[in-house]
C-alpha cells in the first residue's frame, strides 16, 4: 500500500461563538465529526508508522496522517483532548518565536486584521498609501505593478485578499512589513501584539505534555519565514534554532521532521534539510501522497476542506 493521506489543519475552534467569527477555519463540532469519519473510513496512523514504513515497514490499508501548523492553543485546549479520547495521533508544527517570544506571526497578524475589517478595500486604500510614502526609502515598485503581479485569486480567497496576504508575507521588504503590520493591527485589531500572542498560541509546558502524551511536534521554523527566500546561512540557522527547540521540548531528535512554512520549499531547502537530518516533511501541495514516488521531504497534504463533513464558514485561513 503506497498511497497516503496527510490531512492539514490551522485554526479549530468555536468560531462563530469567537470575537472573531469571520477567521477562517474550522469548527470545533466539524472537526469532532471528521475524526469520525475518519476513523470510519480510514486508518488513521502515527508519524513513527509513517517514518518506518520508509524502511520497508507497511502502512495498513488506507493509512491518513493528521498534522496541525502554526501552534495554537486551540491545538491543545480542544484537539488535543479529542484526539487523546479517539487514542489519535496528531502532528503539530511549531512556530519557536511565536511561543518563546510572544510574539505574532505575521501570517497571524493578517488573518485577524482580515477578520476585523468591514471592507477589505480599506487596506488595500492603507497600502496603496503607504507604498507611496515608504517609496523611495524602501525602493518599492509601483503599487498597481505589485497590484497586478499579486492579485491572483485561489480555490479559497479573492484576489483582493490574496494580494494583502503577500504583499505582508513576502513582496515588501521584512522590516517595512513588521512596521505595516503593526500598524494595521493596532488600527482594526486593536490589542497588544504580546499579549494577544499569549492567547493565541500554546505555551511551552502544554508543548512538552503534547510531547509525553505521545503526539509528534515537529519543526515550523524558529521564524515562521518563507524558506526558499532566505539565503543558505539564514535558512541553516532557521532550521538549528527550531531543532533546538524541539530538543528542549523533549522530541526524539534521530526522528525530527518539518512543515514548509507556507509551503516554501525548494531544491536548496530540501537539500539543507537533508543534510540537517529530517526524516520527513510536509507540503502545501494539494495531493495524495504516494509514499515511493514522492521525495520524503516533498510529502503534499489535503485541507481539513477536502473531506466531509463541511463548515459552512470554513474557508482558508
Amino acid at each position: 500500500m503506497n498511497k497516503l493521506t496527510v490531512v492539514m489543519y490551522h485554526y479549530v475552534r468555536n468560531i462563530e461563538e469567537s470575537r472573531y467569527p469571520e477567521v477562517k477555519g474550522l469548527e470545533l463540532d466539524c472537526f469532532i465529526n471528521q475524526l469520525s469519519f475518519f476513523k470510519e473510513n480510514y486508518n488513521v496512523v502515527t508519524m513513527e508508522d509513517v517514518i518506518l514504513s520508509l524502511s520497508g515497514k507497511s502502512l495498513p490499508p488506507k493509512p491518513l496522517l493528521l498534522t496541525f501548523d502554526d501552534g495554537y492553543a486551540e491545538h491543545f485546549n480542544l484537539v488535543y483532548p479529542a484526539l487523546r479520547d479517539l487514542d489519535i495521533q496528531g502532528s503539530f508544527f511549531i512556530p519557536v518565536k511565536a511561543v518563546v517570544e510572544h510574539e505574532l506571526l505575521d501570517v497571524n497578524k493578517i488573518h485577524f486584521i482580515l477578520a476585523s475589517l468591514h471592507n477589505v478595500n480599506d487596506i488595500i486604500n492603507d497600502i496603496r498609501l503607504d507604498v507611496l510614502t515608504y517609496k523611495v526609502q524602501f525602493n518599492l515598485k509601483d503599487f498597481d505593478d505589485y497590484f497586478d503581479e499579486l492579485a491572483l485569486a485561489n480555490r479559497f480567497d479573492t484576489k483582493e485578499v490574496i494580494f494583502v496576504k503577500r504583499m505582508l508575507q513576502h513582496a515588501l521588504p521584512e522590516e517595512l512589513r513588521n512596521l505595516l503590520s503593526s500598524k494595521y493591527f493596532e488600527k482594526y485589531v486593536g490589542m497588544n501584539e504580546k499579549t494577544f500572542a499569549k492567547e493565541l498560541y500554546m505555551n511551552e509546558s502544554q508543548i512538552k505534555q503534547l510531547v509525553r502524551d505521545g503526539m509528534h511536534v515537529g519543526c515550523h521554523g524558529y521564524d515562521h519565514y518563507w524558506w526558499n527566500k532566505l539565503d543558505s546561512d539564514s535558512l541553516k540557522a532557521e532550521l538549528i534554532r527550531s531543532k533546538e527547540f524541539l530538543m528542549s521540548m523533549g522530541c526524539d531528535m534521530s526522528h525530527w521532521t518539518a512543515c514548509y512554512p507556507y509551503g516554501s520549499s525548494s531544491d536548496s531547502v530540501v537539500k539543507e534539510l537533508e543534510i540537517q537530518g529530517c526524516k520527513l516533511a510536509f507540503t502545501t501541495e494539494v495531493k495524495v501522497a504516494d509514499i515511493e514516488s514522492h521525495s520524503k521531504l516533498l510529502i503534499p497534504r489535503l485541507d481539513t476542506n477536502d473531506f466531509p463533513p463541511k463548515s459552512d464558514n470554513y474557508k482558508k485561513y
